[in-house]
Formats: C-alpha cells, structure tokens, sequence
C-alpha cells in the first residue's frame, strides 16, 4: 500500500496564536512604529520569546505583510459580499458604511500601521496589498455610480478616499465616545460627504 503524504495544515490553535500575535504586533507598531519594535519586544507582549516566534513568521517583515494583507483580503471579501446581499444600491452603501466603520472603530492600531508603514512591506505582498485595496474602492465606486449615474468615475473614487479618511480618523477621533454612540455619528457624517459628489 502506497503512503500518501499531504501538506500540513496549521491548527485552530496555530491559528488562533498567530492571530494573537498579529493583534500584538499592530499595537505595538501603532505605539513605537515598526523600527521601533523588535522581535523580543512581540514576543514579550504574547508571553514568549522572541525567537519563538519564528515558528509562525519567518521575521518582522513577514509578520506586517500577513498583518496588512490579512485585512485587506477581509475587507474587500467583506464588501464583495455585502453589496451582492444587498437588494439596491442605497441598500449596498449602507451595508459598505457599516463595515468600515465597524473596522475603524475595532482596529485603529491597524489603520495607524497601514498608513505609516506599508512602504515597509515587502514586494510581492506590498503589490498584492494595493491591488487589493483597489479592487476595495471599486466596490464603493460601482455602487455610488448607481446612486449617481451622472458623475464622473474620477469624482466617485475620489469622494471614496475621501470618505475613508473621515472613517478613519478613528485612532485620533473616537477616544471619547463609545462605539455605540461614534458608529452612527461617522455614518450620518459620511453620508452628508457622499452626498455632495452630484453638485
């Protein structure tokens, strides 16, 4: 009887110790910025040492690639997703509105590393990060275009930058308001900024 081998696939708990050190690191990186953490600086922030960590990233540079790629991918399947569930357009940009915000108010420390760090990524994966964040964009952009036949597609992308850099703000804006009471305050103020793309 021949033996077959096959690849090993990393275990919830793999995963789940992985996605606590990616939480980990994007704190810290948030805090002191990349060069201003190392290894050991992670490790200590999970409980373990530093070179334990090479058991899961192959070194500080692998981990902010899977940390920024990891929420790219999850944001544009997110709102892949949400504008197929959703029964109209108006429907779909409130579904879009809804999950950035939840990102923005569940993880500033990414948004701060994404916006200072990214040039820090590694080729491929800084490539692979970008198109995903166009391909993100472009969600919005199909979806406003419905809403808005008559405006241009440059106006529709830039009104979405726009929009994303009022969502967020959430690392700077949101320190003393709860969640609850921030989420529907940046999608009333989101909604008035989209709305002047048709003047």
């Amino acid at each position: 009887m021949r033996c077959v081998t096959t690849a090993r696939t990393p275990t919830r708990e793999s995963r789940s110790r992985r996605v606590e050190i990616l939480d980990a690191a994007a704190e810290l990186f948030a805090v002191r910025g990349f060069h201003g953490v190392s290894i050991e600086d992670i490790g200590g922030a999970v409980g373990t040492s530093g070179p334990a960590l090479y058991r899961h990233f192959s070194g500080k540079e692998a981990l902010l690639a899977e940390m920024l790629l990891d929420i790219s991918e999850r944001l544009h399947a997110s709102a892949a997703e949400r504008v197929t569930a959703a029964p109209d357009a108006d429907s779909a940009l409130d579904a879009l509105l809804a999950g950035q915000i939840e990102f923005a108010l569940s993880h500033p420390a990414l948004i701060t590393v994404h916006d200072r760090e990214l040039g820090n990524v590694p080729e491929p994966a800084r490539r692979r990060i970008r198109r995903l964040q166009r391909l993100y964009v472009e969600e919005w952009v199909t979806v406003l275009s419905e809403l808005y036949p008559d405006c241009p597609p440059a106006r529709l992308r830039a009104a979405t930058h726009a929009v994303f850099g009022l969502l967020n703000s959430t690392p700077h804006s949101a320190g003393e308001l709860p969640p609850e009471t921030m989420a529907p305050l940046l999608r009333a103020m989101a909604r008035a900024a989209l709305a002047e793309v048709r003047r």
